[in-house]
């Protein structure tokens, strides 16, 4: 069975969640399966290999599990981007709208350093709003895009298309 078979069938369908007439794409349940985080790990980093990222960036929450796997097989730093207000230290943040309103990430100022290759990775990739954000914070910092890599893709939402200006490297393993 092909690895995108595997995660379609670990994905869980939650309706009406977390609003009516939303159909919610669950991931947790592909933690409960050791050899599939491997595969889906392992498949990330593959694809980074030859480009040889400085570090890896994971978006709050979701973001962690998967990246910080992906930091440690690659033997390469982790670093968070957390919602405004979560980090004890001085930051770099960058605001983006959301459908009603906006919000704010941040990560700790200096762990990004200048010229290095980031891969910025999420769960999902919907709108696409956070991990432009995010990639904006990577350029704030002087650092590069090396790209960006989601287990789930919304593709009807036409998130790539914010995030191919800053790299052509973008890896979804699943799409809905």
């Amino acid at each position: 069975m092909l690895l995108t078979e595997k995660i379609q069938n670990a994905i869980r369908d939650v309706p009406d969640f977390p609003k009516p007439g939303i159909l919610f794409k669950d991931i947790t349940p592909i933690f409960l399966d050791a050899k599939l985080c491997n595969e889906i790990t392992d498949a990330f980093c593959r694809s980074f290999s030859k480009a040889k990222p400085d570090a890896i960036i994971g978006i709050e929450s979701r973001g962690f599990l998967f990246g910080m796997l992906m930091a440690s097989w690659l033997n390469i730093p982790f670093i968070m981007v957390r919602k405004a207000g979560k980090l004890p230290s001085k930051t770099v943040s960058q605001t983006y709208d959301l459908e009603y309103g906006s919000s704010t990430i941040e990560v700790h100022d200096g762990v990004i350093k200048k010229g290095w290759n980031i891969v910025i990775h999420d769960d999902l990739l919907a709108t696409g709003g956070t991990a432009q954000a995010a990639a904006e914070i990577v350029k704030k910092c002087g650092a590069n895009i090396a790209g960006f890599t989601f287990v789930v893709e919304l593709d009807f939402l036409k998130g790539k298309e914010k995030l191919i200006n800053y790299s052509n490297n973008i890896q979804c393993l699943v799409q809905y």
